[in-house]
């Protein structure tokens, strides 16, 4: 079914509904953009339980960027301007430039550095179109994990942050949705 990045990037391609989003986000031009999270992490879970209908998202991240305007407002503002265009889809648009502070570590070099520091594994990958609309997918920690339906921490929160790590994955509770989710703890 699905055994690489190859294969979940097929699958992605195959998704009318994705590749929408994914347009409709290239369309702002932002600066070393992604989409990231549950919307590529919970297709691939629902490819692999059988879903026939997408588990509704709490929101789509769009990811981004710019140290030349790291104003919160901006990213509201480009949230409205999803909204106008797709206003069913649950848009949330975060600079990576600024995220370093609300999240307590040091500045982020780039998104792809900014995804690596996300929580679990199997929430560290995005997706974007590139120049030539070819669907590129980025997992700075493999997709092992997200494949074999098991929940790790990153390394970033494997010490000091585990606690966090722990609390987040018992909060979302993915396993009530894909019962053969397996989330690891230490």
């Amino acid at each position: 079914m699905l055994k690489n990045e190859k294969d979940i990037i097929a699958m992605i391609e195959k998704d009318q509904w994705m590749i929408e989003v994914l347009q409709i986000a290239k369309g702002l031009n932002l600066p070393d953009w992604w989409i990231c999270a549950g919307f590529v992490r919970a297709k691939i879970w629902d490819v692999l339980h059988g879903f026939k209908r997408r588990t509704p998202l709490s929101d789509v991240d769009v990811v981004y960027y710019d140290r030349a305007n790291i104003e919160e407002s901006y990213e509201k503002e480009l949230e409205q301007r999803l909204k106008m265009i797709k206003p069913d889809v649950p848009w949330s648009v975060k600079n990576q430039a600024r995220m370093h502070l609300i999240n307590s570590n040091q500045p982020y070099l780039s998104t792809f550095d900014a995804i690596s520091r996300f929580p679990e594994t199997v929430t560290a990958l995005g997706v974007r179109l590139d120049e030539q609309s070819n669907v590129v997918l980025i997992a700075p920690h493999g997709v092992r994990d997200v494949i074999e339906l098991e929940v790790n921490p990153t390394p970033d929160f494997m010490k000091e942050k585990y606690f966090l790590y722990e609390k987040r994955v018992k909060t979302k509770n993915w396993p009530s949705i894909w019962h053969r989710v397996k989330v690891n703890y230490l």
